[in-house]
């Protein structure tokens, strides 16, 4: 073994394993100008008197760049920019936090602030936390009372089932502020963050607008899933989840939906439900005829519209040679 590997190994077996993951579940700070926020770094770590915590800042088009770092064996440690205690970072070994504050805000201090450390276990390679965007407004910006993220869902068509042997969940988010926001999906009863779909945040007024969508497989179909929805302004401070029904029970409860809309009122107690299978069919079959209804009405407005076109070039040849026989000749 290199005096290296020597090295590792016993700060390793000294230490214990160390360092291993830091997280910031603030996914963003909003705050007006000449106060002061905190941003919290949650640290996983089997060693934490021994950890050294920094903090970045990256700034809209700049490069990362390094403000101040800070150990659990000594006190707070400040930071001094532009003559005054601008940063402060401070560790919480008990709560296996540190704490990074910006006193003083200014517009310019609007940027993504990362914590980072050391990772033993891969070389000593330093990590670093998913940041938090500090956004800066005006004193006098009024903001709603509730801006947290509206969910509106929507279930997979029959149409989608039938044809791709798969469905697609759809999670629109709206009139929420700021635009920072992070949505995950998930199983019901897992922790593995599936692969999904992220529309960009679009402005509404003066809040923003956002889909998000998962696109399931027919294996997963008898399986229940949800969206997980962090933002800063979300009730008490905790993740949204919303619950989706499996495909299957989807499908069935959105056929029976649709027949009891359409069945008539006096008739209503007499009628025996059908299978799942004759429901889907059934509310395809209805899919299918409100297409081919659209499909024709557009044809014959085309084919209204060729038709006035030919009447208005008949009326318009018609308007010239009449011009031109009764127009008078020319005198000799």
């Amino acid at each position: 073994m290199s005096l290296l590997g020597t090295f590792t190994f016993l700060t390793i077996w000294a230490f214990g394993l160390g360092l291993s993951k830091l997280e910031q579940s603030q996914t963003s700070v909003t705050t007006e100008v000449k106060k002061s926020v905190d941003i919290y770094c949650k640290i996983s770590s089997t060693t934490i008197e021994n950890d050294i915590i920094h903090w970045y800042r990256q700034k809209p088009n700049q490069a990362l760049e390094h403000l101040i770092y800070v150990s659990s064996t000594k006190s707070p440690t400040r930071a001094h920019i532009d003559g005054k205690n601008k940063v402060e970072a401070r560790m919480n070994p008990q709560a296996l936090t540190s704490i990074f504050t910006i006193n003083f805000i200014e517009k310019e201090d609007a940027a993504i602030y990362y914590c980072a450390g050391w990772h033993s276990q891969s070389g000593w390679r330093k990590i670093f936390a998913e940041g938090t965007k500090l956004i800066v407004i005006p004193p006098d910006r009024s903001l709603g009372s509730d801006i947290s993220p509206k969910a509106t869902t929507f279930l997979p068509s029959v149409a989608e089932i039938n044809l791709h042997k798969a469905g697609t969940y759809l999670c629109l988010l709206e009139k929420f502020f700021p635009d920072v926001i992070k949505v995950d999906w998930k199983e019901k009863n897992s922790n593995t963050i599936l692969g999904s779909q992220q529309g960009n945040a679009m402005k509404t007024n003066d809040t923003y607008m956002k889909f998000s969508w998962l696109t399931v497989n027919a294996k997963s179909m008898e399986k229940e899933h949800k969206c997980i929805i962090r933002h800063e302004n979300n009730k008490r401070g905790v993740d949204q989840e919303i619950l989706f029904p499996s495909i299957q029970k989807g499908i069935v409860s959105e056929a029976e939906r649709f027949e009891d809309a359409t069945l008539p009122a006096t008739r209503m107690e007499d009628h025996e439900p059908k299978n799942a299978k004759n429901k889907a069919l059934d509310m395809e079959a209805d899919t299918v005829q409100l297409q081919l209804t659209n499909t024709s009405a557009y044809y014959t407005y085309l084919l209204l519209l060729l038709k006035s076109l030919v009447y208005l070039a008949i009326i318009s040849f018609c308007l010239f040679r009449r011009t031109a026989v009764c127009s008078p000749g020319k005198s000799s």
